[in-house]
């Protein structure tokens, strides 16, 4: 009998090395795997590529994260003035920095996940984004060429799930989380509630198990429950 399930989230991340590249789900706090990021904290890794949206909000989760000093590399698109711990360590050049814009970062990783070479988009044409990448003019509209972005392991937030793996999200939680389970070697899953196999209505099943390696259920990290109780993915 197939079951993913692990009963907590220091198992789950237990796979995961030093230089490893991590997606991380989450538009800011909204939908974040903060107890699996926490997890990852634990274990003190070093040399670690993190590819999320933002750059983390505050002490915890994954501000915390890039304050710890095992991240080497960021790729995304949000560092906002609150991610301060990542802040304090790019102004020191102790982490390095590739931005994107929000659309190119998310279209990369579908790349990655649908198998494609990359693709050619106006966004960026012009600037230091588009530093040493291909350009191309077509039908008169200069392009650039950005390559597919995939990852060793996606950390990702959804509110149900089965044994299975399969998973349904809530709200917010529809952002970063259900294209990056598709673009990573390993995918680790927390979930709100675990529910039987059928539970879930095959068209509310967002992301087939077929993606999933791995998943837990777990209570919300206690910073990113005062996101739901705003209602962004409120349970």
């Amino acid at each position: 009998m197939i079951n993913k399930t692990l009963a907590t989230c220091s198992e789950a991340v237990a796979s995961i090395f030093d230089g490893a590249t991590i997606m991380c789900g989450g538009f800011g706090n909204a939908g974040m795997p903060g107890r699996l990021i926490e997890a990852l904290r634990a274990r003190g890794l070093r040399d670690l590529v993190i590819i999320s949206n933002g750059a983390g909000t505050g002490p915890f989760a994954l501000g915390a994260l890039m304050g710890d000093g095992g991240v080497s590399k960021w790729i995304g698109s949000f560092p906002t003035p609150t991610a301060t711990l990542f802040r304090e360590r790019y102004l020191k050049g102790n982490v390095e920095m590739e931005l994107l814009p929000q659309g190119t970062l998310v279209e990369r990783i579908r790349a990655a996940g649908a198998g494609l070479g990359g693709f050619f988009t106006p966004t960026g044409v012009g600037t230091e984004l588009a530093a040493g990448k291909e350009t191309r003019v077509i039908d008169g509209r200069e392009y650039v060429f950005e390559l597919p972005l995939a990852a060793d392991f996606a950390l990702i937030k959804a509110h149900r799930g089965d044994r299975l793996g399969n998973l349904s999200y809530r709200g917010t939680m529809r952002n970063f989380n259900m294209i990056m389970a598709t673009a990573a070697r390993t995918v680790l899953a927390e979930v709100d509630e675990l529910v039987e196999v059928g539970a879930i209505p095959p068209d509310d099943v967002h992301t087939p198990g077929i993606f999933v390696d791995y998943l837990v259920q777990v209570a919300r990290h206690p910073e990113l429950l005062k996101v739901a109780t705003r209602g962004e993915d409120a349970p």
